[in-house]
């Protein structure tokens, strides 16, 4: 018996049942928590065992008895635990009870039982209670139970959780206060809640989030993600040591968090809250801060601009990872059409709408200032009481009564219309390009596809920012992140080709003759630049430049190159470069040639992915020479002549494999070892030629004769034949090296 029985039936005379998971001993748990209606430090820890043990008997009684919860709802059992989290001395129990809860909704799988536990709106009222948020457990706790609750919402039960008579909906309104909340973790459990409501299929329930959260929250949300955005930029700036690279790393997976929690919101496909998304992510974020930092302050000085410009090595990988991760149209087409096509008098007049416009350059109202407000509206129509849900019981048989709710009921939808429209009407998309296109434009482009002159580039400031710094001047590293942009933006999947093609960008085009000749020749400069002694261009960039030139000239599902005789020269030019780069390590290094098998099939076997090299922090530093740094060859400068014979062998595969495909060439001479030329296990080998080795192999439990074969490129062991002379059959093989 435990020392909690024993205190009990000491104290109370009773006894407990046998059966711990009983109704009886439901019952009995119900007459201690009457007989201890105020906490003190004598039934503190009787309480909190007596809570844990109801929990428990609850659980089971969802897979096992019904009338646990026939009882439960009889009695209003929570409202013993609300009544404890009032009383003064009860955070211990605050704990105890938010601990209780949550692993009591985590494990209930009965939707009948869930039903009983909501009913009489006390889980409501408990989300309500004025908690101590500045106790660490106490919020880690209660965030907890909110999302454990958000993951039980569905079409049905979500009628427990909003209110729509009193359009209250506290476990949603209270979950998005700690939205940006200083520990990782609870941020983590808010987005996961409001994914969680947003994706209940009820339009009153949305029209609620509409009209009285969406802009509030979204707006702030967005501002949160600007901050981070600042200071992420500001540790690229300071932060030049690749060994000290902690910080920027967490501060990479968290922006990597807000932009896949926006896509996992327009994933949703909850339109009204989508709009009203992307309007406050582009007039807040993606227009004034990341579309403003691709050119410099002083390009256009007409522009009076107090807003903090953002290093352009920060705001490229920016814009690569939103390209990479954000897949909703209106988002993505607006802002690459921006990019891409915007004109010198159409920069102006954007950075004139955000730059000088105040309402952009400021903080939007604090979000818990928006929430206190609609509080306080709500309070003033409402005769509740301050802490808890009022819900109004309609008789339905009372005819009088019936009209007048159902009438207050229009009214309230009715206003809730109005404003829902007034909303939406300042939050449609105002795109200067893509939105507004007519059909007929989007026909005129595809049909005539530009072929950008210098000067026409010029007239672009940022695509001719993108084009500019393709040239590897001091390091690779802006024409890397350059490169991301183009081949992230060029293969999203909801960016229209008319789009790209109207810049030349013939990604998506099955026919490529009118290929961006500007870039193309700047790609071309990367390939040839990269075959020179000591270049500075790193493998993972002439990879990506390989990438997209492909991309952009040779159509893979026909077979078809469009590359113009010069640019293909130029290419052969580089191939011969590379092959006479790799042709003076012949005689410097004798592991030469098992270098080159090795390379070719680390090639084979890991090729490159954009995704997985954006997000990897090494390359916000500079290139780094040392293989002590921990970065990986590819994405390091070579250091010594070894790491400088293993580049030269990747620039050469690389170069020629674009060659030979751009020249519709199968590869026949790659690998040099063949793996139709190798023994396999079985194999029958003429040994009359061989030399060999006898020697015994030390197995666990015996011991084996075989004969060793002496061969150029395997190590094989074999047993003599019995059926032919001068035969043997293989049991071990494997390469060499």
């Amino acid at each position: 018996m435990s020392i909690f029985t024993k205190v009990r039936n000491s104290l109370f005379g009773a006894s407990q049942p046998r059966n711990p998971h009983s109704l009886e001993n439901l019952k009995y748990l119900y007459g201690v928590l009457q007989r201890n209606a105020t906490i003190s430090d004598a039934n503190r820890d009787l309480l909190t065992e007596t809570l844990r043990s109801i929990s428990e008997i609850l659980i089971w009684g969802d897979q096992h008895d019904s009338s646990v919860f026939d009882y439960y709802l009889e009695q209003g059992l929570l409202a013993y635990f609300l009544d404890y989290m009032r009383q003064k001395n009860g955070r211990f129990i605050c704990i105890q009870i938010l601990q209780t809860l949550n692993i009591l909704f985590e494990n209930i799988r009965n939707e009948t039982s869930l039903y009983y536990l909501l009913s009489n709106n006390y889980v409501n009222n408990i989300i309500l209670h004025k908690f101590d948020f500045s106790d660490e457990e106490i919020t880690a706790y209660y965030i907890s139970f909110l999302k454990t609750l958000s993951l039980k919402l569905n079409k049905h039960s979500i009628n427990f959780f909003y209110n729509e008579r009193n359009n209250e909906f506290p476990l949603y309104v209270e979950a998005i206060k700690f939205f940006n909340h200083p520990e990782t973790m609870v941020r983590i459990a808010v987005r996961t809640l409001t994914l969680n409501v947003y994706k209940v299929p009820d339009q009153t329930m949305h029209r609620f989030i509409l009209d009285c959260t969406a802009t509030e929250y979204f707006s702030n949300f967005v501002w949160f993600i600007r901050n981070h955005v600042l200071d992420f930029d500001n540790l690229i700036r300071n932060n030049r040591d690749i060994n000290n690279r902690g910080q920027l790393i967490s501060s990479l997976e968290e922006y990597l968090d807000h932009i896949h929690y926006l896509q996992d919101i327009f994933l949703l496909n909850v339109d009204s809250l989508n709009n009203v998304l992307k309007d406050q992510l582009m007039n807040r974020l993606l227009i004034p801060v990341y579309i403003f930092s691709l050119i410099k302050r002083d390009k256009f000085s007409r522009v009076k601009d107090p807003r903090i410009m953002l290093d352009q090595l920060s705001i490229l990988f920016l814009v690569a990872e939103v390209f990479l991760v954000i897949h909703f149209r209106p988002v993505v087409e607006e802002l690459a059409d921006i990019i891409l096509s915007a004109d010198i008098e159409t920069v102006e007049a954007i950075q004139h709408r955000y730059g000088e416009q105040i309402s952009y350059s400021l903080p939007p109202t604090a979000l818990e200032v928006c929430l206190a407000k609609y509080e306080l509206n709500e309070e003033g129509d409402d005769n509740a009481n301050d802490s808890e849900v009022s819900l109004k019981v309609v008789d339905i048989n009372d005819e009088d009564e019936r009209r007048q709710y159902e009438g207050e009921r229009t009214r309230l939808r009715s206003a809730s219309s109005a404003n829902r429209q007034t909303i939406e009407s300042n939050i449609k998309p105002k795109s200067l390009y893509v939105s507004n296109w007519t059909d007929d434009e989007k026909c005129r482009r595809s049909k005539n596809p530009m072929r950008l002159s210098d000067s026409q580039i010029a007239n672009r400031p940022y695509f001719e920012t993108l084009i500019k710094v393709l040239e590897c001047n001091e390091n690779d590293q802006l024409c890397f992140y350059a490169l991301s942009v183009l081949l992230t933006m060029t293969t999203n999947p909801c960016i229209d080709s008319v789009i790209l093609e109207s810049v030349g960008l013939t990604v998506k085009s099955s026919d490529k003759s009118f290929y961006n000749v500007l870039l193309v020749d700047k790609l071309c400069d990367i390939l040839q630049s990269a075959t020179i002694r000591d270049s500075n261009i790193r493998i993972v960039t002439l990879s990506l430049a390989i990438s997209l030139l492909k991309k952009l000239v040779y159509n893979e599902e026909n077979k078809i190159s469009y590359l113009s005789n010069h640019n293909m020269l130029r290419i052969d030019q580089a191939r011969k470069q590379a092959t006479e780069d790799l042709r003076q390590y012949y005689p410097q290094q004798e592991l030469l040639l098992d270098m080159f098998e090795d390379e070719y099939r680390q090639t084979q076997l890991n090729p490159m992915r954009i995704e997985y090299l954006l997000k990897d922090s090494c390359m916000l530093f500079q290139p780094t020479t040392t293989p002590l740094s921990g970065v990986e060859f590819i994405k390091r400068l070579p250091s010594g002549d070894i790491e400088r014979a293993r580049r030269s062998i990747r620039v050469f595969f690389l170069i020629r494999a674009l060659f030979l495909e751009l020249n519709s060439t199968i590869e026949t001479e790659l690998p040099l070892t063949k793996p139709e030329n190798l023994f396999k296990p079985n194999d029958k080998l003429d040994l009359n030629n061989s030399d060999l080795i006898a020697c015994t192999v030390h197995m666990i439990e015996r011991k084996d004769r075989r004969f060793l074969v002496i061969d150029q490129m395997q190590f094989i062991l074999i047993e003599p034949d019995i059926k032919r002379v001068g035969w043997g059959i293989v049991k071990f093989c494997d390469l060499m090296q």
